[in-house]
């Protein structure tokens, strides 16, 4: 089976829509989280998403902000404002869909997860160290997580007293060892420097992770954004990836 692996879309729908024709024929899409949030197209981008067969969607912690779940005491001035602003816009059956997204999954060598299999919302995982401690929070073979919309992958082989860190090359297909932790990076918000919408896909006979990145109408979104007065700082970010 080819699994479309996506993350951090953010109400990027211009983002989604390229993702989803490079892709191509997949037989599921796995979403890890944070559909909505600092983008102009909340509602468009769920409901474009909602479309896609078989289907996986986890909350994220914007997700959750968005729709009243979490507080936003930890978010930054623009993040809030992002927040309030789709909050004012969401649709009832967008925020009813959201609330029922499941917060981890598990489909058979893989667990999902937005932050974490430890703490699945919020938790970055970002270096050796919180992959490592991870790795006793999910009991099988890999673990797709987002959050922080960068591409990484953390390996802990049975002979290895220390995790790995890896970063996927662009268009490489990559066989997966177990036990690994990998983040395919952010649809709609990109923050590795390439501005370009990231994704995977992940074929769960061969175990193989093929990480791709695809150009979309950045243009497009930041003027949408513009039109909605939401943050500078999220719409200038789009340009640069950062």
């Amino acid at each position: 089976m080819r699994a479309l692996v996506i993350s951090d879309i953010h109400a990027n729908l211009k983002a989604l829509e390229s993702v989803l024709e490079d892709a191509g024929k997949v037989d599921a899409v796995w979403c890890l989280g944070d559909v909505i949030g600092y983008g102009p197209e909340p509602n468009e981008s769920v409901e474009l998403l909602r479309e896609q067969k078989n289907l996986i969607c986890l909350l994220g912690n914007h997700d959750a902000a968005s729709i009243g779940e979490m507080s936003v005491a930890s978010f930054n001035i623009e993040a809030k404002q992002a927040v309030e602003w789709t909050q004012s816009v969401l649709s009832k059956e967008n925020k009813e869909y959201l609330l029922e997204r499941p917060l981890t999954s598990v489909n058979g060598e893989v667990t999902l997860a937005h932050g974490s299999p430890r703490q699945p919302v919020f938790e970055y995982v970002l270096d050796t160290r919180s992959a490592a401690e991870n790795f006793d929070h999910f009991d099988n073979e890999f673990c797709f997580i987002g959050h922080s919309h960068l591409p990484l992958m953390f390996t802990l082989k049975p002979e290895d007293y220390i995790c790995r860190l890896n970063f996927p090359e662009i268009d490489a297909i990559t066989k997966l060892i177990p036990r690994t932790i990998i983040n395919p990076g952010s649809v709609g918000q990109p923050r590795d420097r390439d501005p370009r919408a990231s994704y995977a896909i992940f074929d769960t006979e061969d175990r193989t992770w093929h990480y791709r990145r695809v150009d979309y109408d950045i243009e497009g979104t930041q003027r949408l954004m513009r039109e909605h007065n939401l943050p500078a700082r999220h719409i200038d970010r789009l340009s640069g990836g950062w």
